[in-house]
């Protein structure tokens, strides 16, 4: 454990006093993400880390933000429990803190819930230089005007994140996947349509004409649920959802964009090759080169929205264009955190 809370409240008073913006820097695991990074100084958190509290009766773990998501997971794992949100580790880099401002979950999303859906608390450290507490260690300690869940996504921009408290959940007694061939048409409507039965469904993705389903729970459940579902058992899954959560399956290698989409599970199959469909069809992904506004345009039309997620050009907007009621929203809460605008400027929206 290191507790580096005065070296990041010194630096960032000095990057005030002197109008220099900071570059908040963890595992760096994620620095593909967001538009190109400004000019200004590297703010590394990396180095403060440690579980501060953990209280696996209570499912509650505060870390520090530059905890290795790998190390909070082994923590985890002797007490048979887990981060239900299934964060990528990224080659074992990934932070606590990193995962919460990017806003990363695996698989299971829809299921299980987000980073957003299990965050308790934070503590981070303001534009002033003061340290703040948002949010509490148990969930009824949450209420009102919840700063904490707003770091989810805000990519550095409302503070320097320095304490994460999380709800953890148990591991599950048993785990198996379904295999069903089939278009992804037709894995879209048994994405939806199974969805909606109360039995243990985890994950759902389509790859390659390939519908995967993910049963998690209790052993009878799954084994019950498997007799009455169509689909074999894939035997030889090994670390097929490991490798969708990292990223690391053939679909994800090469240099072309990757733009992902965030959209209404039901909505039709996007008129386009090389696509990835994931948490039962709400999000997917598209790779290539393509034409930005007919994609905003489509991901609006499905109740959603679209991003580029990774390569391209990360000196224009790589985020979905936002309402102008919104963007002043956004603008405001990153004044009342951050008045002097040193945090990560320009890496969410060229206007933040």
């Amino acid at each position: 454990m290191t507790d580096q809370l005065a070296q990041i409240i010194d630096q960032v008073n000095t990057a005030r006093h002197s109008n220099r913006p900071l570059l908040i820097k963890g595992g760096g695991s994620k620095s593909f993400m967001g538009r190109a990074s400004s000019e200004g100084d590297i703010l590394e958190v990396s180095g403060h880390r440690g579980i501060v509290n953990y209280q696996p009766v209570e499912l509650v773990l505060t870390a520090r933000a530059g905890t290795p998501i790998r190390d909070i997971e082994a923590a985890l794992d002797e007490q048979g429990q887990r981060l239900s949100f299934e964060p990528p580790l990224f080659g074992g880099e990934a932070t606590i803190g990193g995962t919460l401002a990017t806003n990363q979950s695996g698989p299971g999303r829809p299921w299980q819930g987000s980073v957003r859906d299990m965050v308790l608390g934070v503590r981070l450290v303001n534009g002033e230089g003061e340290h703040l507490r948002f949010g509490g260690q148990v969930m009824k300690n949450v209420a009102g005007y919840d700063l904490s869940r707003f770091q989810a996504g805000a990519m550095g921009t409302l503070g320097v994140i320095t304490e994460v408290s999380l709800k953890v959940l148990p591991k599950p007694a048993c785990s198996r996947t379904l295999r069903i061939e089939c278009d992804a048409q037709e894995a879209i409507d048994t994405m939806n349509r199974l969805a909606g039965t109360p039995k243990p469904l985890t994950a759902a993705c389509w790859l390659d004409g390939v519908l995967y389903l993910r049963l998690e729970g209790a052993s009878s459940a799954v084994e019950g649920t498997i007799a009455q579902w169509p689909g074999a058992v894939w035997e030889e899954v090994a670390d097929f959802w490991t490798r969708l959560r990292e990223q690391q399956l053939d679909y994800f290698e090469g240099d072309q964009p990757l733009w992902r989409f965030s959209i209404n599970s039901a909505a039709p199959q996007l008129a386009a090759a090389g696509q990835l469909i994931d948490w039962g069809g709400s999000q997917r992904w598209l790779r290539g080169e393509q034409d930005s506004e007919a994609l905003q345009h489509w991901a609006r039309e499905q109740g959603g929205s679209v991003a580029l997620y990774r390569g391209g050009d990360r000196l224009g907007e790589v985020n979905p264009p936002l309402p102008e009621p919104i963007q002043r929203l956004h603008q405001r809460v990153k004044h009342a955190v951050d008045p002097h605008g040193l945090f990560n400027p320009g890496r969410l929206y060229s206007w933040l």
